[in-house]
């Protein structure tokens, strides 16, 4: 059986937003070992150049993504250096952890337009370049949050928005040879949760008990399978969700435990 012909889409020139560190600083060092020109783009130029010199030989560039003007701009200057861009990973977020009831509006809005808008106005920026190329990948980090409910409400809405926007974006695109796809990680170890861990220290060992692997993830599990669907070995695989969520969203068995709908291990 024919395996099919390779796709031209290898990693080449890849855009990840919000890369100065955790996530995204993962999947830029992961692109780049393979071989990979890596765009490093933050709101924090510092810390963006920060994570460019410890991967070496990655480019930094201050991003917005919550400004159009900021994304053109930013867009304009990196493709008339390397050309149009063959991976463009959505990764920007923020999130805020407020009662539903009361998180005002100038919160909410933070969360959707960074973590939607901003892809939104990236697609809108790249998009173009890839489809006359008739080649590219991207890849926008979604959430199990997108998915079940799991708090954080906008953030959680604004991910399931980005879901849907994947699978809207990679049916009109396929036909230029353009792959849209997205991972949605459960709970990662990122820098993040320092805060949280400073207060209950037992913090990720209780998420980790919902988690069918018994472990939380890291930031390698989400980089790796970013690489996997920007690269050649997911040359027909365009409009997809991957979970890396250890299990989650199939169920949790210690839930069933809990209510009695499972069998104990004997052991």
């Amino acid at each position: 059986m024919s395996s099919g012909p390779r796709d031209t889409t290898s990693p080449r020139r890849a855009l990840i937003t919000g890369a100065a560190g955790g996530i995204g600083a993962a999947i830029a060092r992961v692109l780049h070992t393979g071989g990979a020109t890596v765009i490093v783009t933050d709101v924090d130029l510092d810390a963006a150049r920060a994570t460019a010199a410890i991967i070496g030989g990655a480019e930094a560039v201050h991003l917005d993504v919550r400004s159009e003007k900021s994304v053109r701009s930013a867009i304009g200057s990196i493709t008339s250096r390397h050309g149009p861009l063959d991976v463009l990973v959505n990764n920007a977020a923020v999130c805020s952890n407020l009662e539903f009831e009361s998180v005002p509006e100038p919160v909410w809005s933070v969360d959707v337009d960074v973590v939607l808008g901003g892809a939104i106005r990236l697609c809108q920026a790249v998009l173009p370049g890839m489809r006359e190329a008739r080649r590219g990948a991207v890849v926008n980090v979604a959430s199990v949050n997108g998915h079940r409910y799991f708090g954080n409400d906008t953030y959680s809405a604004a991910k399931a928005g980005l879901l849907n926007l994947t699978r809207g974006l990679a049916a009109q695109y396929g036909p230029y040879g353009v792959r849209v796809n997205s991972v949605s990680p459960g709970t990662i170890a990122t820098p993040i949760w320092e805060e949280r861990l400073a207060t209950d220290p037992h913090a990720l060992d209780k998420a980790a008990s919902w988690y069918p692997m018994g472990r939380v993830g890291t930031v390698d599990d989400v980089a790796e399978a970013v690489a996997f669907l920007a690269g050649d070995r997911a040359s027909w695989i365009n409009g997809i969700d991957l979970p890396v969520d250890g299990g989650l969203l199939a169920g949790s068995r210690a839930m069933a435990v809990d209510i009695g709908a499972a069998v104990v291990d004997a052991d």
